[in-house]
């Protein structure tokens, strides 16, 4: 039996954060960035500077307190190499969600908040009798981050910020077939099911408006190493043979949750009309593999490495708005987001590709304190595909080959109430 194959929650641990960079990011912590091609590190729209870049919180005319959710409605193909059926994911809705509070002097030089959202999160079902259901069949993550931050206005120009990222709450569900039968010709089922250690991590940016139709801003979030520790094991539909090699019932995985650097620039050449592009850098290149141990035997081992070698990744972010009157506002953007994974390391949980992103969104202000934020996402993975002799050429036959097609809608809905 290859261990290798058991488990790939590690990049489970990952398999979600901000849509940022590729692999595993998942960027919808505003609703109003997220209609703007998910830019914000050189803007500052509103409390949700907070995660874009603490820097430019100083700069938000107004306090406010706004709460976001998203739904992410994903379609997954897959085809073996060697023909067969498509197979397509069981259904499965992830709600990815953020609360950002903002305070302080309405003309002073300073702003705090506390911002709370899900970076992380991930659930993916695969058709009953899939091919790679010996690597996986369901995975389900869930991540709260509270970052309580502060920013301060160094001139009427130049604000810096810095964020306490607290990854408060981490889980993951992971399950796999196994490759022996039972006298009822059932085959074995592995469960994994743990949460993550506390773990703390920077956020911190410099945000510089050197006049009213121009700012520029620099923001850089901590690489953040999440543990399980102590995670549950358990097994089903074992044969008595096979129980022997299957005694293990706590697992332990530590995943590097990469660092993120980001560029921003906002245009503002009307009163009425602002856009922005973003660059964001993420070095993956910190995730070089991803081990086990185990407290007993599983597949006859207590321990197990599979290959990752992620190489640093890049997303492009377009965006912009447009005051159409003094309550209602319109936005759009796109996004080019480059995968970190190589061609050969491609696994069932993150089958990662190249993706391009459309957005589009709105804003109505009813009254003077209250407004209703929407947005949606098209996100489109190119098509992937890895042969046999890719994995064995690169020693990853844990994996499956065959050709993945991704494609994801996510709708969001924000309110705000500034004071």
């Amino acid at each position: 039996m290859n261990v290798k194959s058991l488990l790939l929650v590690g990049s489970a641990l990952l398999a979600a954060t901000a849509a940022t960079a590729g692999g595993f990011q998942v960027s919808l912590a505003g609703i109003k960035n997220n209609g703007m091609g998910g830019v914000g590190a050189g803007l500052a729209l509103d409390q949700a500077s907070m995660f874009y870049n603490p820097g430019a919180l100083a700069m938000v005319r107004e306090r406010g307190v706004q709460m976001g959710a998203n739904a992410t409605f994903a379609r997954q193909a897959f085809r073996a190499e060697f023909g067969g059926d498509e197979r397509n994911l069981r259904n499965s809705v992830v709600n990815p969600f953020s609360l950002f509070a903002g305070f302080g002097p309405a003309e002073g030089k300073w702003k705090a908040g506390i911002a709370v959202y899900t970076p992380f999160g991930s659930n993916l079902r695969y058709a009953d009798g899939w091919e790679g259901r010996f690597s996986l069949t369901d995975i389900d993550l869930k991540s709260v981050f509270v970052q309580p931050t502060v920013s301060f206005a160094v001139t009427d120009q130049l604000s810096v910020g810095l964020g306490v990222a607290v990854l408060a709450y981490g889980s993951v569900n992971l399950q796999r077939d196994i490759p022996v039968t039972n006298s009822q010709g059932q085959y074995g089922h592995v469960e994994l099911d743990g949460q993550a250690e506390h773990k703390v991590g920077l956020n911190a940016g410099v945000f510089f408006k050197p006049s009213e139709k121009l700012s520029v801003g620099v923001s850089y979030r901590s690489k953040i190493d999440a543990t399980v520790e102590g995670g549950d094991v358990t097994f089903s539909n074992l044969p008595a043979s096979a129980k022997a090699s299957f005694q293990g019932t706590e697992f332990g995985v530590t995943i590097p949750l990469p660092a993120t650097t980001t560029i921003g620039i906002g245009v503002m050449p009307t009163e009425k009309l602002t856009v922005a592009l973003d660059v964001n850098h993420v070095q993956w290149s910190k995730y070089r593999s991803l081990d086990f141990t185990f407290n007993g035997p599983v597949g006859g081992a207590t321990s197990s490495t599979s290959k990752r070698f992620y190489q640093d990744a890049l997303t492009l972010r377009l965006g912009g708005q447009y005051k159409l009157t003094d309550a209602f506002t319109v936005r759009a953007g796109g996004s080019y987001d480059m995968s970190p994974v190589k061609d050969g390391y491609v696994s069932p949980e993150t089958p990662d590709a190249d993706r391009i992103g459309v957005t589009a969104g709105a804003s109505y202000k009813a009254g003077e304190h209250f407004s209703v934020d929407i947005s949606t996402q098209f996100i489109s993975l190119q098509k992937r595909t890895q042969t046999q002799q890719d994995l064995l050429n690169n020693k990853t036959t844990d994996r499956v080959a065959g050709t993945y097609k991704t494609q994801i809608v996510i709708p969001g809905i924000g309110l705000n109430y500034t004071f």
